[in-house]
């Protein structure tokens, strides 16, 4: 348990950390980091995909001493589960614009509408801040989660996870630079909204002790949570690219990050 607990905290420190990695884009500007993100949003398919597959799903049935049909229900769970959290926060950013054309209709003068206008991207930003920070919630909970079952499989989630929090940080960063926050701002809040991994993982370390069979639910639970993630959220990106030759390096990209996950089943 102190173990689990000592490589969950140092896990969530790191994922916590990588909100920070928008400021990459001050440096080579966001053009030049877009050109090389769409690589790595195969890379951490792959990597999403491999750790469910080859880690989650069969650590799972080890755990159970068998296959049994409730780890296919928790793995619909998980999957269900990131739909509803998707879809309540894509209905509240789809209410939000509403809010912000209707608004614009009624303002007739210019200063006003350019007042009103800069509050909304405001609320923007804040909405994806709070987005953000259920995300990485969920993630610190489970790193958390895969540390109790052992030493390597947290290890592959938290690679996992970093992989895919790379773009998504990037893409947060600069949500908040076009809300209208100053660099230092949205540096800042991105890290306090991601800090919130660290509650996570603390939590599904304390929860475990306390609750029985937890783990059986949330390590089939966390491969539903990936899979949707890359089968959602990620491979779609991949297929709006048109070019042949694009379109087979965003391939070897999602077997590469395939690969990384079968290399780390020598650690177990």
């Amino acid at each position: 348990m102190v173990n689990a607990l000592s490589y969950t905290l140092v896990s969530v420190l790191i994922v916590s950390l990588l909100s920070l990695i928008g400021a990459i884009t001050l440096f080579f500007g966001r053009q030049k980091v877009e050109k090389f993100l769409i690589y790595l949003v195969g890379f951490s398919a792959g990597a999403l995909l491999g750790d469910a597959f080859l880690h989650l799903i069969p650590e799972s049935v080890e755990s159970a001493g068998g296959f049994v049909p409730a780890i296919s229900l928790y793995i619909l769970v998980g999957i269900f589960f990131a739909f509803v959290v998707e879809k309540i926060l894509h209905w509240g950013h789809t209410h939000h614009f509403h809010h912000i054309r209707d608004k614009k209709e009624e303002l007739k003068k210019k200063k006003e509408k350019a007042v009103g206008v800069r509050k909304e991207k405001s609320t923007l930003g804040y909405m994806n801040l709070f987005g953000d920070a259920m995300h990485n919630f969920v993630d610190g909970i489970v790193i958390g989660a895969s540390y109790l079952v052992s030493i390597p499989l947290g290890f592959a989630t938290t690679l996992a996870v970093v992989f895919h929090e790379i773009p998504q940080e990037l893409g947060d960063f600069g949500v908040l630079l076009h809300s209208g926050f100053n660099r230092k701002k949205a540096l800042l809040f991105n890290f306090f909204s991601a800090a919130l991994a660290i509650a996570g993982g603390i939590l599904a370390v304390w929860l475990s002790s306390r609750i029985d069979g937890l783990l059986l639910f949330l390590i089939p639970f966390t491969a539903g949570n990936f899979i949707y993630i890359a089968s959602s959220n990620l491979i779609p990106e991949l297929q709006k690219e048109p070019r042949l030759g694009r379109s087979l390096a965003q391939l070897v990209s999602m077997l590469a990050g395939i690969v990384v996950m079968i290399a780390l089943l020598a650690l177990g």
